[in-house]
Formats: C-alpha cells, sequence, structure tokens
C-alpha cells in the first residue's frame, strides 16, 4: 500500500513537473509585414509661398507642396503615367506629365 502511494506521488511529481516545463517553451512566432512598392513623389520648395502652392495629380487636389517635402513626407500613386500640376494664386509653376513605375521615389523642385 505504501509502494502504491509513492508511486502514485511520483508520477505526479513527474506530470507536475512536466506540465511546468512545457509552460516555459516559448512557441516560435513568425513575423508578416507587407511592403508597400507603390512610387512615390515628393517636393523641394526654398520658400514659404511656395510651400503653400496646391499639388494636383490627374486633375485632383493632394494638398499643398509643404505636405510632401522631401525627406519628411511623400505623396504615394500608383505606377503609370500621371499628369503633376503645382499652382499657386492661378499661375502655374509646374505643368508635367511624368511616369514611375513600383519602387520609384521621384522629386520634383517647385520654384
Amino acid at each position: 500500500m505504501m509502494a502504491k502511494r509513492n508511486l502514485w506521488a511520483a508520477v505526479a511529481l513527474v506530470s507536475t513537473l512536466a506540465f511546468a516545463a512545457a509552460g516555459c517553451v516559448q512557441m516560435p512566432t513568425e513575423k508578416q509585414s507587407v511592403i508597400d512598392l507603390r512610387p512615390q513623389i515628393s517636393f523641394t520648395a526654398n520658400t514659404e509661398e511656395v510651400k503653400a502652392a496646391s499639388v494636383l495629380v490627374d486633375g485632383l487636389r493632394m494638398g499643398s507642396v509643404g505636405d510632401y517635402l522631401q525627406g519628411q513626407s511623400s505623396l504615394r500613386v500608383l505606377p503609370g503615367t500621371h499628369s503633376l500640376t503645382v499652382i499657386i494664386a492661378n499661375r502655374v509653376l509646374i505643368d508635367q506629365k511624368f511616369y514611375v513605375g513600383d519602387g520609384v521615389s521621384r522629386t520634383f523642385n517647385v520654384q
């Protein structure tokens, strides 16, 4: 009878240690991320007046030049050919078509 109790105590101890050891093991993790390869455009501007100029891509107003300064922020566009217009006080600073492919960054100098 005493031998059975010792056997059950040993089994209980081994089971407890096995569960404790299994709880200390960290399951493998996997990190997934999506890379955004859409082309992006940005601007360089040397005056506050130019930074306030409106940016139109394909005829749609996208904000001001100051919103997309090189090294600070950029405007993501779809790959392909686009029309870029930069306007300030009814004066056109840039009016050109450009092509960008996946992963391309293009900077326009606005003066």
